[in-house]
């Protein structure tokens, strides 16, 4: 495999027939001074021969919608892979926007995950393929005697449009009810859609109680199911709805039953909520009000602003709150910070949790009151104000006391645990030469490298 890119007799615009050999898998960045033909090399030559290359590869149908780049004056260049040309310009602050999404590589790479990855369970390590119809009646027999369940059958999951003409065939079909964003409607009764909002529709296709002589039916109702839901059936415990069971016909464990649901592009995008973590939305780190923020200087006492969120403000409500406090546990607001006890500073930063503490409020106008309520905690409080505020200036303000930390949901990889890309991506790169192998979950921020040989381990996911 060549190690560097070999340029000979670079001409094009002010070069003068220049040589160079730029290593490979390595950040080179050329200087010069203006004029001196710096994007005429990297721009004019390198990028535009990678990528009339990269396009002269296609087919004839995708070349026409692709602008085919002229072959740049050179002698001869070496070492080329497909390029990509990121143009000069204010740098984005949006954490949802990596190299991979501004040149819109990622969107290929999610592709490619999709349609040629091939998903194993997070428990026991085995290929997840597809599961019977029997094996999915023996997960439902499983269940505890006289469980009522709801068989439904999803035929949209998050898309937009109204669905008018799907229900009246459901309904043409024999189909009397269905589960529309988490509510059960008879057919005819079914609210009119906003056709611009993204919809979940699952069609009720029996209700049934767990007994002994319910194999016959359920084995018919779930071929009826995954027949309506292209390979989709979803049973859920009727008098708990949030217990779902999902199996497919497509991608299940053949040992310990998990089951995911169709590999699409869409779960390999933290963009979109259907691969998004759910914990961090996809961004990989959460942001969290931090102790250390909030009690910058731990020698000031509690009436000098110790607690910096409370003490910048003149209102007397927080000082009035603090010696309440105080006396229902003993210590002073003159005290410290960091000489009171643990509990106490746990107590001021996180609440008294269920313990109800009689606070006295006053003021020269009208006559003091006593109120008798838990405390929320300094960090509760600017918590539930972040949270409740509809201004950017509040949030703003609040926000220099929160740090952040990498999610413990997805690990940083930005994406649901079950989508995890680490297993497929080892199963892709049998199947393609040992290149450094761009990883979703960062957005391309990181390389890992790939090989056929090396067992990669995924803590979760697919």
């Amino acid at each position: 495999m060549l190690t560097t890119i070999s340029v000979r007799g670079a001409r094009e615009h002010n070069l003068k027939s220049i040589d160079v050999d730029i290593p490979r898998d390595k950040l080179v960045v050329i200087t010069g001074l203006s004029g001196s033909g710096k994007s005429s090399l990297a721009f004019d030559t390198i990028y535009a021969e990678g990528q009339r290359r990269y396009v002269e590869s296609l087919s004839a149908y995708a070349r026409q919608f692709l602008e085919l780049m002229q072959k740049p004056d050179a002698d001869h260049i070496e070492g080329l892979s497909p390029a990509i040309s990121i143009e000069q310009k204010t740098t984005s602050k949006n954490p949802r926007s990596t190299v991979g999404t501004v040149t819109e590589v990622y969107d290929y790479m999610r592709l490619l995950y999709a349609r040629i990855g091939v998903p194993y369970s997070p428990t026991t390590g085995l290929p997840i393929t597809s599961q019977t119809v029997s094996q999915m009646v023996d997960k439902v027999m499983e269940m505890e005697e006289g469980t009522r369940l709801y068989l439904l059958a999803p035929i949209v999951r998050g898309r937009k449009g109204e669905y008018r003409k799907e229900f009246m065939e459901l309904l043409k079909a024999g189909f009397q009810r269905v589960k529309v964003d988490g509510e059960f409607y008879e057919i005819e009764d079914v609210p009119e859609l906003n056709k611009k909002v993204k919809h979940v529709i699952e069609v009720v296709v029996d209700r049934l109680v767990v007994r002994s002589d319910l194999e016959t039916r359920l084995a018919d109702s779930m071929e009826t199911a995954l027949e309506l839901s292209e390979g989709l059936a979803v049973v859920e415990v009727a008098d708990d709805t949030a217990k779902r069971t999902l199996f497919s016909a497509k991608f299940a464990c053949p040992v310990s039953g998990f089951t995911i649901e169709e590999i699409e592009p869409r779960l390999f995008s933290f963009n979109n909520p259907f691969g998004a973590c759910p914990t961090c939305d996809g961004l990989g780190k959460k942001l969290y009000f931090d102790p250390e923020l909030v009690v910058p200087d731990r020698k000031l006492a509690l009436n000098n602003g110790a607690l910096a969120p409370w003490g910048k403000s003149n209102s007397p409500y927080y000082i009035q709150t603090l010696e309440s406090i105080g006396r229902h546990y003993g210590f002073k607001t003159t005290t410290p910070f960091g000489k009171l006890s643990e509990k106490n500073q746990d107590i001021l930063l996180h609440g008294s949790g269920k313990e109800e503490i009689e606070i006295t409020y006053k003021s020269d106008n009208i006559k003091s009151y006593v109120v008798k309520k838990a405390f929320e905690g300094v960090i509760g409080n600017i918590k539930r104000r972040w949270r409740e505020t509809d201004s950017s200036m509040m949030r703003d303000e609040l926000g220099k006391y929160q740090s952040s930390t990498t999610c413990d949901a997805c690990d940083g990889h930005r994406l649901k645990k079950k989508p995890s890309p680490l297993k497929l991506m080892a199963s892709i790169s049998a199947n393609l030469p040992d290149y450094p192998f761009p990883s979703p979950m960062n957005g391309f921020q990181g390389y890992q490298k790939n090989s056929p040989t090396k067992k990669m381990k995924s803590p979760h996911g697919c």
